[in-house]
Formats: C-alpha cells, sequence, structure tokens
C-alpha cells in the first residue's frame, strides 16, 4: 500500500550508526529511496549539492560540527528537510527561526508523518 512517502528520495545525515540504521529502514519500509546515510558534513554538503532529492532528515550535531550550512544548501535548491536534534527547537539557528526541527529521541511513526505531510505540501 502506497504511504505519502513512497518514491520519495530522502537524504539522510546522521553520525549515530544505529539512529542512521533505524531511519534508513523505516524509510525503505514506507517506500522511500534512502540517499546516504552520511555522517560527515563534507560527505553531507557533497550530496546536498550533487543528488536530487525531494527531503532531508538532518542531525544538527555531526560530531561537534553543525549541519547548518546542508541545510540552507538544499533550503536553495528547494528541498525540505526536517532538523533532528535533543535540543528541541533550540537547535535552530537564530537567523532560521522558521526551520523545521523533530525531537530526538523520536517516535519513528511520528517523525515519518511529520516528513510525508511536509512533502505533500511542496
Amino acid at each position: 500500500m502506497p504511504t505519502p512517502l513512497s518514491g520519495c528520495r530522502v537524504l539522510v545525515v546522521e553520525d549515530e550508526v544505529l539512529i542512521a540504521m533505524l531511519l534508513e529502514a523505516a524509510l525503505e519500509d514506507a517506500g522511500c529511496v534512502v540517499v546516504g546515510p552520511y555522517s560527515t558534513l563534507a560527505d553531507a554538503s557533497a550530496a546536498a549539492t550533487r543528488e536530487t532529492v525531494d527531503a532531508a532528515l538532518l542531525d544538527v550535531n555531526l560530531a561537534g560540527e553543525k549541519i547548518f550550512p546542508v541545510a540552507e544548501l538544499l533550503q536553495a535548491r528547494g528541498v525540505p528537510f526536517l532538523l533532528l536534534s535533543g535540543y528541541g527547537e533550540r537547535a535552530t539557528p537564530p537567523e532560521h527561526p522558521d526551520w523545521p526541527t523533530h525531537g530526538k529521541p523520536f517516535n519513528i511513526d511520528e517523525l515519518l508523518g511529520a516528513l510525508g505531510r511536509m512533502v505533500s505540501a511542496v
């Protein structure tokens, strides 16, 4: 049965291996094509520049580096994204208070629901 995410290409950027595996499996179960997962800012930036994606899930903190340059690349391309962080809405940079965030730990069904609504709104 198709879901709102069926066929979507979703960029995944997450440096925690178990979380990346969980996201990858859940997205594939929802019918997505997973691009990544990437665990470094450099690899994520390259993917955000060259890959065709419909949406992205971005861990805010990659081994001490903030994901914001990747979010800016995606925003410039019109690609919707969710910032994933244990810091909640405090994770958004002051210059981008409108960037959507989703807390960690997360309920995978709620996360997929939020991603599906975001993709449907584009």
